[in-house]
């Protein structure tokens, strides 16, 4: 029982520890889109899955934007870049955290809602060029633009 006890309190540490670092992250990478696509693909796909598509490239645009000026790059917490982990600080990014989890959760209901008129066209158009500026943002300030 004592050895029970000790598990789930151990695993209970784990958690804590995990979302405490979790908090001085700007974005991580299970944000991020992972696979960029070609025109004959995204003509091959059903406006379902282009909307879908769509939703995730403003979502990963949305997150990274605001922090380009100093990482673009997933996993980077406050610390890493110089910025002390303060309890303003980390308040500042928890609130910030929240607004853009309800400004997506609002862009993706509107682009629910708005997308399915548009042409297919336009939605393929729409995540290439989107898909473009994430490979800018991605290549960073050093890379070539």
């Amino acid at each position: 029982m004592k050895l029970l006890g000790t598990l789930f309190f151990s695993l209970f540490l784990i958690s804590i520890s995990s979302a405490q670092s979790k908090k001085n992250v700007f974005f991580d990478q299970k944000k991020l889109i992972n696979k960029f696509h070609t025109i004959d693909e995204l003509e091959d796909l059903k406006k379902g899955d282009l909307i879908q598509l769509y939703t995730e490239r403003i979502n990963e645009i949305t997150i990274v934007l605001p922090y380009l000026a100093l990482t673009n790059e997933a996993g980077v917490k406050l610390s890493d870049i110089g910025i002390k982990e303060s309890s303003d600080h980390l308040k500042s990014l928890d609130k910030h955290h929240a607004i853009i989890t309800n400004a997506l959760e609002n862009t993706k209901n509107i682009i629910s809602e708005f997308i399915p008129y548009a042409d297919t066209e336009n939605i393929v158009w729409s995540i290439l060029y989107f898909e473009e500026v994430i490979k800018k943002i991605r290549i960073g300030t050093n890379g070539n633009f």
